[in-house]
């Protein structure tokens, strides 16, 4: 009887732990010699007997999960603010321990919060969190709209985590972002701002292994990010991408185009582009017609590039004409040195002949405008680099 008795009292005392290695595999549990570490970074409330605390391995790697992106957000060189931990501690809260869907308004609040860095990975722990419980809970397989995903690469790009904005950008992503070309034009504004001709590249290598069709906007930023890069392969590489992809230019794009062109005095691909646009819009801005004047002076035709300019001045707005004086002045007394500049050494003088004789020609040819340029080509020849 003695005997029975202590096997009885063993039998007990080893209960739980047979219980515990006899659990399922989905429902692993895991056992704490104390409770407290885990309540205190998560507000589940856990079954405990004795010493002893029951887990699941879903709420311990929440705590763990919870636990490193704070520390490594003081660790490193910003951390993250207040406002996107309280609203990220909730999200998680609710997905992961609660197991009710977060309100959106959540989400919202913590795009338009994030500050730093740090607040940056926290939301797109959060939004990685949210697709695993519309996929597991909710049986949602469709990603959020992509409104959403374009204020994810806003906020990207108001701190500067531009490599976070380009995985939004990836079709198949774990975020359930669904990308689009507003996204892409956020990160695109991000480089123009930057000059960061680099990140444009990537950006637009994404756009075309997603197969996230090209708009106008796209065109007007990345050809004036090539332009203000000074890099006359990549506008010129772009601007077939966009014609193939049948995108409808503006009169921005094509300004930019025209006016490098005539800066390079590249005069047969200042045609070809010309050719586009007029085949798209029948009046010349201020920057297509004197790239047009330009090209013909440079073909030694500065009677036409007169006509052309005179043309422009009957069809301008009076608003506007204004602008024709300083477009003037700028092909007088800056274009010629940009130009023979883009030449190669042994065509630099044949080009400034080219320059001295047309020039003036071409001014002479615009009577009844009321315009003064002095055009004095040898003092620049002097001052510059243009070969006498």
């Amino acid at each position: 009887m003695q005997v029975l008795s202590n096997a009885r009292r063993l039998t007990r005392i080893l209960k739980p732990q047979i219980l515990l290695n006899s659990a399922p595999s989905d429902h692993k549990l895991i056992i704490y010699s104390q409770c407290s570490s885990l309540h205190s970074s998560s507000s589940c409330s856990l079954p405990s007997s004795g010493n002893y605390c029951f887990a699941t391995v879903r709420d311990v790697m929440y705590s763990r999960t919870s636990k490193g992106s704070f520390c490594s957000a003081s660790g490193g060189e910003s951390t993250a603010t207040e406002a996107v931990k309280k609203i990220y501690d909730d999200i998680i809260d609710s997905v992961n321990v609660r197991r009710t869907m977060a309100p959106n308004a959540w989400l919202w609040s913590l795009i338009e919060n994030c500050k730093t860095r740090e607040d940056i990975k926290l939301l797109f722990d959060a939004l990685q969190n949210l697709r695993i419980f519309r996929l597991s809970n909710l049986r949602i397989h469709d990603n959020f709209n992509c409104n959403l995903c374009r204020e994810v690469t806003k906020a990207c790009a108001r701190v500067g985590a531009v490599d976070f904005g380009k995985k939004a950008l990836w079709k198949h992503n774990m975020y359930g972002l669904t990308p689009s070309i507003a996204s892409a034009n956020h990160l695109l504004s991000y480089a123009k701002h930057h000059n960061d001709f680099e990140l444009m590249v990537d950006v637009m290598k994404l756009l075309e292994k997603n197969h996230i069709p090209l708009q106008p906007s796209t065109a007007d930023l990345v050809s004036s990010i090539c332009y203000y890069s000074d890099n006359w392969e990549l506008i010129s590489k772009y601007s077939k991408k966009f014609l193939k992809a049948g995108v409808k230019l503006r009169r921005f794009a094509f300004d930019l185009w025209m006016d490098f062109a005539a800066k390079r005095g590249d005069t047969e691909s200042l045609w070809k582009t010309e050719k586009l646009r007029s085949g798209l819009m029948k009046q010349h801005t201020l920057v297509s017609a004197f790239s047009c004047a330009k090209g013909l002076i440079l073909e030694g035709k500065p009677l036409d590039a007169a006509a052309t300019i005179q043309l422009l001045d009957q069809t301008l707005p009076d608003t506007k004409k204004s602008g024709m004086v300083v477009e003037l002045q700028k092909l007088v007394n800056e274009w010629p040195l940009s130009v023979v500049k883009h030449q190669k050494e042994e065509n630099r003088k044949a080009l400034a002949a080219v320059l001295k004789s047309g020039i003036p020609a071409m001014v002479n040819g615009l009577p009844n405008m009321g315009v003064e340029v002095n055009v004095n080509l040898e003092d620049l020849a002097i001052k510059e680099e243009i070969p006498c």
